[in-house]
């Protein structure tokens, strides 16, 4: 979980600590009987090391069930009904795993927050993240994907389309059950990684142009960083094959954020009523899907996780995931 560097760091402080609080520690007359004073951690960066691992001791024996709970007394019968209840499966263990592994690259990190300063002011934060090969996301397992579209693990269709994809990581747990991939992605880092995936990369104007329909879209925590949701909307009901489905993810609260625009606000708003997770779902699926003629079979909660940085292991938002069907 430490890695020698991080250990090597908060010894010293610690023992920094230890001395400040007994002048004469290491002695056989030291007064232990008295009352310490507040340990402080004077260096920035061991304290910074000791609070993640603080975070990270919180959650690295946690089956976080509190993530996946919804109060489904807040939800109409027919809403309630197509709830799929989800649990913190091997998959999403495995990602946590792997966040506490790389928030332990010391050096490396250090190196990602120094380059992030400089390519921040003329790159997105997608585009420095590809660059970078860092911050990762992940929405659901393999296993999860299944359960949303009531698969097994020998189903097979021809197509999928990722909108949004990113890095590919989130692709990678949908990629094994078709025989073509194809994505779309704004950044061109991001694009390089994909394509070094072996992913098709489609133009934003080529994906939804009628050439193609595909049997899954995927459209993952995108609504809320384009400029325009009801017409993706749209273009992924044009786009989707007559028995195919949709995948939608969105954080919620919803809340807009559009890297694109000089005002980072969206030209086309959804009106949403409620604040809650349940009053919110509930909105997205009678005043945003249904008028974009889908129907939800399912929808489920889960954590949107991203790899971390020196600060922490990982962060976490609440996903709600739809399955829609044209109607």
């Amino acid at each position: 979980m430490v890695s020698p560097a991080s250990l090597f760091l908060l010894v010293l402080e610690l023992d920094h600590c230890v001395r400040a609080n007994y002048p004469s520690a290491g002695s056989a007359m030291t007064d232990f009987t008295r009352r310490p004073a507040p340990i402080y951690i004077r260096s920035p960066l061991a304290r910074v090391l000791y609070y993640r691992m603080v975070h990270d001791q919180q959650h690295v024996d946690s089956v976080h069930g509190e993530w996946y709970k919804a109060k489904l007394q807040k939800f109409t019968e027919e809403v309630c009904d197509k709830f799929l209840p989800c649990h913190q499966d091997d998959g999403t263990k495995q990602f946590l795993d792997k966040c506490y592994e790389k928030a332990d690259w010391i050096f490396t990190q250090m190196a990602h927050s120094f380059a992030k300063a400089i390519l921040s002011w003329f790159m997105t934060q997608t585009s420095v993240n590809g660059l970078l090969g860092r911050g990762s996301m992940f929405v659901f397992s393999s296993q999860q994907f299944q359960d949303l579209l009531e698969v097994d693990a020998s189903w097979k269709a021809q197509s999928l389309l990722d909108l949004g994809a990113g890095d590919g990581v989130v692709t990678q747990h949908m990629e094994k059950y078709f025989e073509e991939i194809y994505t779309t992605e704004i950044s061109g880092t991001m694009r390089r990684r994909l394509t070094d995936r072996g992913y098709s990369v489609l133009d934003i104007a080529e994906w939804s142009n009628g050439t193609r329909q595909y049997d899954v879209i995927s459209c993952l925590n995108l609504l809320d960083r384009c400029d325009q949701p009801m017409a993706i909307l749209s273009d992924m009901r044009r786009s989707v094959s007559p028995e195919g489905r949709v995948i939608v993810a969105v954080v919620i609260p919803f809340s807009p954020y559009v890297e694109s625009t000089s005002d980072k606000k969206p030209t086309e708003l959804l009106h949403l009523k409620g604040a809650t997770f349940e009053e919110q779902v509930t909105s997205f699926i009678k005043d945003v899907f249904e008028p974009a003629r889908f129907t939800v079979t399912k929808f489920t909660k889960v954590p949107y996780l991203c790899e971390g940085d020196l600060h922490r292991s990982f962060y976490k938002l609440t996903d709600a995931v739809f399955v829609l069907k044209p109607s």
